[in-house]
């Protein structure tokens, strides 16, 4: 794992980007194609801009989605699917995407049909961020680190729900679902490659306990740290409480 820190989170996002395009290059030249994971979420809106501005063959891409709250359809506001059409598919139209529909058939079923495409997927890069409590995806502590589920079905803790409406998605906290649609643990650990941009000082706390702390399901970012091609963005807000 290397961490990186920029004074801005727009240079933290730029410099993620360009690894990513770098990642994912290499794998078109390697084997004529690539595959990549998405994150949505507010971390996440400097570094897709700058994605999207990556010299890529997007048509030798395929897409996969990080997570995707349970009961939301896509015309919501906060649906993740909505996010990434918005902000990345539509802009650079990725050759297969694969994204989660949380409200129809179910989340059993669709976490079945997920789970069968991506039994024999390779997949090049993942594209995170950190939450506010440490979580990686929607696994909340404490993670499950253990299941080699692909995708799973998880409860959303209250830091996980107060973060989301505290970044503007829903009007008040009983609208926040308590479910949702994550890839898991083990299945993230499983890319390539791993980038990861985290800015803001209200990632501070979760940024110091990750990368200090012991690796723990308590911290399930700090799994990170054993990912040897693990590349951490960081602001100069977000990197504040770290010691070195």
């Amino acid at each position: 794992m290397k961490i990186q820190i920029y004074e801005t989170k727009e240079a933290m996002g730029e410099a993620a980007a360009w690894k990513a395009e770098e990642i994912l290059n290499a794998a078109i030249t390697a084997r004529g194609k690539a595959a990549f994971i998405a994150a949505t979420g507010a971390s996440q809106f400097e570094f897709l801009e700058e994605l999207t501005k990556a010299s890529v063959d997007w048509s030798k891409t395929t897409m996969f989605h990080l997570d995707e709250y349970v009961g939301i359809s896509e015309s919501h506001p906060a649906s993740f699917r909505r996010y990434l059409k918005e902000r990345l598919i539509e802009k650079v139209h990725p050759g297969v995407v694969h994204l989660i529909a949380g409200d129809f058939p179910g989340p059993e079923e669709e976490c079945r049909r997920l789970n069968t495409i991506l039994a024999d997927q390779i997949m090049d890069v993942a594209f995170v961020g950190i939450g506010e409590n440490g979580h990686l995806a929607f696994n909340d502590p404490p993670a499950d680190f253990d299941t080699e589920m692909p995708f799973i079905i998880v409860e959303l803790d209250e830091n996980c729900r107060q973060q989301q409406l505290g970044e503007g998605w829903f009007d008040k906290l009983e609208d926040v679902p308590r479910r949702a649609i994550s890839m898991s643990i083990k299945q993230i650990m499983k890319s390539k490659a791993i980038v990861c941009t985290v800015p803001d000082s209200r990632k501070a706390q979760a940024v110091k306990d990750c990368f200090e702390g012991e690796v723990s399901p308590l911290r399930p970012a700090s799994i990170l740290r054993e990912h040897p091609e693990g590349f951490i963005y960081l602001d100069k807000y977000s990197s504040a409480l770290l010691k070195k």
